[in-house]
């Protein structure tokens, strides 16, 4: 599996942030647009029954489905009660399957609008997404979509708050991913305009944001049947592997990372962090 070599620098990473605790951040004002963590990625599989029960061995839970005139418009994994994976099923062969898109959340998702506006960055008009939360998208410079989201009191995600966190979870974070491009300069200045931290990183660009420095994003630049890799920090690697294993997924450990794919082939990545990484570095306006 050529998937531990593109992740060495986040265990350095991760022993730091270790060793150096972060405090918590102080609580996003409602008037503030600036991005405040990753709410959640989507993809499109095969077999939806499948997808939900590789999940469901991970630990995580259906926190609900989107469903019109009798047909699953797309199901709700939760990750914890501020990030969730999205599954869509494929409803037509030629649909491609795999990662669609990774949805980043704002306190103030007009006035980011706006501001992506300015920059000429050519978002979609804000609208009110079937689970009840403000949404808007913008193309990448590889045509994919990235999608920005508001909480909302009243929606789905918030109504389910406190609940569908499985006590089996490998892990409580979706810490971030790494996804190849096309134009590695290209995207890093789009990131750049996104309002990312965009940090040089050896032949790769690392990205975060201020409000939540935990966060954590490759770009390197595409190779032959590449595809992105998702993290999530685990406390210890080897006890990871084996919840995993003993739960009948097939997974191949390194050291302290952990690879495991889905039905589809899609590559999750546990990182062990210990119990002071960011596992444990929610930031405050999360709670």
């Amino acid at each position: 599996m050529k998937l531990k070599t593109q992740w060495i620098g986040l265990v350095a990473s991760a022993a730091f942030l270790a060793a150096h605790s972060l405090p918590a951040q102080s609580p996003a004002t409602p008037q503030s647009p600036d991005l405040t963590g990753l709410a959640h990625i989507a993809f499109r599989v095969s077999d939806l029954d499948k997808e939900v029960n590789f999940f469901g061995k991970m630990g995580f839970e259906e926190a609900f489905t989107n469903v019109e005139s009798g047909r699953i418009l797309q199901v709700f994994i939760k990750v914890n009660d501020m990030q969730f994976i999205e599954i869509y099923p494929q409803s037509d062969p030629p649909q491609p399957l795999g990662f669609l898109h990774a949805c980043y959340e704002s306190a103030d998702l007009k006035t980011l609008h706006a501001r992506y506006l300015a920059a000429g960055l050519h978002p979609t008009a804000v609208s009110t997404g079937a689970e009840g939360d403000l949404l808007f998208a913008v193309l990448d410079p590889d045509s994919r979509a990235t999608e920005f989201t508001q909480y909302m009191p009243d929606s789905r995600p918030m109504k389910d708050h406190g609940q569908h966190l499985g006590d089996n979870r490998v892990s409580d974070t979706l810490l971030g991913f790494e996804i190849p491009v096309t134009d590695l300069d290209a995207a890093a200045k789009f990131y750049g305009k996104l309002g990312f931290d965009v940090e040089k990183d050896g032949a790769n660009y690392r990205l975060s944001v201020p409000a939540n420095p935990d966060l954590r994003i490759e770009l390197h630049t595409a190779r032959v049947n590449d595809q992105p890799q998702f993290l999530f920090p685990v406390e210890d690697a080897h006890r990871a592997a084996d919840q995993l294993h003993k739960a009948g997924l097939k997974v191949t450990r390194d050291k302290k990372l952990v690879f495991v794919r889905d039905p589809d082939g899609n590559a999750f990545v546990l990182l062990e962090t210990g119990t002071s990484g960011p596992r444990h570095l929610i930031p405050h306006f999360h709670k």
